[in-house]
């Protein structure tokens, strides 16, 4: 069911992205296609009710628990900007808005564009680790929670690599051809 539910929560959150910006940009109602986008982070608080309510109800914590707490996560540190990134991109297409700002190639913009990024999915990993420890106490000693403490060690692999990445072009900026 949990799965099912993610799976679900996935297509609404695309569903409700297109219907907020075809409102905001095709129909030219762009205060209905803003109240539309704003309910996305209902779809990610019904998954937590029902993630939580599964727990309470007896269900032993596995991966689909920790799933849904990672999912969560995600869609909290890069939910806007994938918003905002297919936003600027149905303005310029549908709507006359201006090209949308590509990202630096070289040097120390694109270092700071790299730390943007990582820190996007700091933000999505570490909220993904407080919900894992959140479910662990929530489930206390009983339960088996070991597939919740995989999934934590998953996100700090991913805060590692990410942080690896964006150092990368910190420490070997990439240079234009000119440069080299």
């Amino acid at each position: 069911m949990i799965v099912t539910l993610i799976v679900l929560c996935e297509i609404a959150f695309w569903v409700l992205l297109a219907a907020g910006l075809a409102l905001r940009y095709l129909a030219k109602k762009p205060r209905l296609g803003a109240a539309l986008l704003l309910c996305e982070p209902l779809l990610e608080l019904v998954l937590l009710v029902v993630a939580a309510i599964d727990l309470k109800n007896g269900a032993e914590p596995d991966w689909k628990h920790g799933l849904a707490a990672v999912y969560i996560g995600f869609t909290v540190g890069l939910g806007h900007s994938t918003i905002t990134w297919v936003d600027a991109r149905v303005a310029h297409r549908f709507a006359g808005g201006p090209p949308p700002v590509k990202p630096p190639k070289y040097g120390m913009p694109r270092a700071v564009h790299e730390w943007r990024v990582a820190a996007r999915w700091v933000v999505a990993a570490v909220t993904a680790l407080a919900l894992l420890e959140g479910a662990i106490l929530y489930v206390g000693g009983d339960g088996d929670v070991g597939s919740l403490r995989s999934w934590q060690q998953t996100m700090l692999f991913v805060i590692g690599i990410n942080l690896i990445i964006a150092a990368s072009y910190t420490v070997f900026p990439k240079r234009a051809k000119a440069e080299r």
